[in-house]
């Protein structure tokens, strides 16, 4: 006897379904090299040298609008705070990743005791770029990335005081805060989180990574 067409129906979906949850979805298994597409725009950095480590850079503005990551680049958006700054910068990353069709997922640290354990987590979810959006992520962040220099990060609107060439930051005035105890810059100023200033954080630094400009600091 056939089955009813009810339930033929049933299973043709959950096939599809399960067919969506295959390798594609599963970041253990490789993928092609991330890369730029498209080109970094004059005035993005000085073309006769290579920034030196710990640099700092001021591009043009809208130097980084042509660059676009490949298909399938995988990000890990590590988030902590629930401040007014840290939102808009979460909502940035979450913005871009939704126009340039990126694989993101998100690791929210609840816990500051939870906020080591939380960058090792992220790190081996084997990511092609981890973002850090919270000031309270410097410290741990700066704990842990020189012990695992294969694992990209970009910092945007903080930075490290000392960060390894892994460590790529995009900062600007208002937003310098750089942990290991130096406390708050005097020139820090929520308000200077303004959307348009954070959408630019995430894409000029991603630009940063894919064209391998990375140790550095990205100044808007």
């Amino acid at each position: 006897m056939r089955p009813p067409l009810r339930a033929v129906a049933l299973l043709a979906a959950t096939a599809v379904l399960l067919a969506g949850c295959g390798s594609g979805d599963d970041w253990s298994q490789p993928h092609p090299t991330p890369s730029a597409v498209g080109a970094l725009r004059p005035g993005f950095v000085d073309d006769s040298a290579k920034p030196a480590p710990e640099a700092t850079i001021t591009p043009k503005p809208g130097s980084w609008a042509d660059v676009h990551p490949s298909k399938d680049y995988r990000v890990v958006l590590l988030t902590a705070g629930e401040d007014a700054p840290t939102k808009a910068l979460v909502a940035a990353v979450r913005g871009w990743a939704d126009d340039e069709h990126v694989d993101l997922r998100t690791i929210v640290v609840d816990d500051p005791l939870d906020a080591v354990a939380s960058v090792s987590k992220a790190i081996g979810m084997n990511a092609d770029l981890i973002v850090s959006a919270g000031n309270e992520l410097i410290d741990p962040l700066a704990l842990v990335t020189p012990n695992h220099l294969d694992a990209k990060f970009l910092v945007i609107g903080a930075e490290l005081a000392e960060p390894t060439h892994n460590v790529t930051a995009v900062d600007w005035e208002g937003a310098s805060f750089r942990g290991e105890g130096l406390g708050m810059s005097s020139s820090y100023d929520a308000g200077s989180f303004t959307a348009e200033r954070c959408a630019a954080a995430i894409r000029a630094g991603v630009a940063a990574v894919l064209n391998d400009l990375t140790g550095i600091v990205v100044w808007l």
